[in-house]
């Protein structure tokens, strides 16, 4: 890797350019438009300089600066990478999903995988995309995350929302809400467990984390009355996962856990499902917040948002949610180096 300045080596992390059509470049200018965020991490953009241009132009920043590069191992410290996906033009439709731009938010979101599976990467960030447009028959992902944990191998992932009031894993992933119950069974919940405990010592410092475990069924079941699940899987999970030496409570009823300040008694919360979990944090969580990849010796973050086209081009999007995920994923690294 190349040295732009004789200032201390940044971590290097990929980003992603999710759907080009969105509010994606638009969050990325604006958070590298302030400068220090390049003495705490270096960029590297899997995109194109021709629609950062664009984008640049459009938002009155011509005097943003990038350095261009094939290869991410051949990248300036301290300065903001771009890494060009394709070379020829890309027809640019503001606001409006097209295919070609989910064509090219699976590209970038490949060749950065690839990348920081083969090490070339500290960790990844990824920019808000349009699963609908991404979806073919070489790409049958319903989100980025679920394509992660495919392409990263992992055994257990774990899905985050982190704010800085709310630490939430989801026990299932992006599915259909009729395919929850299916899903839940005493082996996934303890796996669950096991990855968030271990999880929340090694990547955020918390050296006994207490997990409260939210019910399937309405009143966590209610004694049976509203279905076993809880009871005879989630409560026997927990059991289990107590048993091993963790620190796990629950099930607990969902619509009452939060309505009280009972959640801030513990560390985290692992939720069953991802309206279960994002109802609350979205609440909670006054600042921006957050996923994170959990499970994985590679670390992957993105902004809690959504691929937004409404607002494309208008110079109105708010980059906060994608600080965020730059941030967190340098915590983290700084973490694991024991920082």
């Amino acid at each position: 890797m190349q040295n732009s300045t004789s200032a201390p080596q940044n971590p290097l992390v990929g980003i992603t350019h999710g759907d080009f059509n969105s509010t994606s470049y638009e969050i990325i200018l604006k958070a590298y438009a302030d400068l220090r965020l390049l003495s705490v991490v270096t960029p590297l953009l899997y995109g194109q300089s021709k629609i950062f241009s664009y984008y640049k132009k459009n938002f009155g920043m011509e005097e943003f600066n990038y350095s261009l590069t094939r290869d991410a191992r051949q990248t300036w410290n301290q300065k903001f990478n771009i890494l060009n996906i394709v070379e020829h033009e890309l027809k640019i439709d503001p606001g409006i999903p097209t295919e070609l731009s989910g064509e090219m938010a699976v590209k970038s979101l490949k060749m950065a995988s690839d990348d920081l599976r083969n090490g070339f990467l500290d960790a990844l960030v990824l920019t808000p995309a349009n699963p609908s447009t991404m979806k073919s028959d070489k790409y049958a992902f319903n989100s980025q995350m679920n394509f992660l944990a495919s392409a990263l191998e992992m055994k257990m992932p774990l899905l985050m929302a982190v704010s800085d009031r709310l630490k939430i894993g989801m026990a299932t992933s992006l599915i259909p809400l009729s395919k929850v119950p299916e899903m839940i069974t005493k082996d996934l919940i303890s796996g669950k467990l096991k990855v968030f405990s271990d999880t929340l010592k090694k990547d955020f410092c918390i050296n006994a984390p207490k997990v409260a475990v939210l019910g399937l069924n309405p009143h966590a079941g209610g004694f049976g009355l509203f279905g076993e699940e809880d009871e005879k899987v989630i409560k026997a999970a927990v059991d289990e996962a107590r048993s091993k030496g963790l620190y796990a409570f629950g099930p607990f009823a969902a619509d009452s856990f939060f309505l009280s300040d009972a959640w801030c008694k513990y560390d985290a919360v692992l939720a069953m499902y991802h309206d279960q979990a994002m109802l609350p944090f979205n609440l909670l969580s006054v600042d921006a917040g957050a996923y994170y990849l959990a499970g994985s010796q590679f670390v992957c973050t993105a902004p809690v948002a959504d691929c937004d086209f409404e607002h494309c081009n208008q110079n109105i999007a708010s980059d906060d949610a994608f600080r965020k995920a730059l941030y967190l994923a340098c915590d983290i690294l700084k973490h694991r180096k024991g920082e």
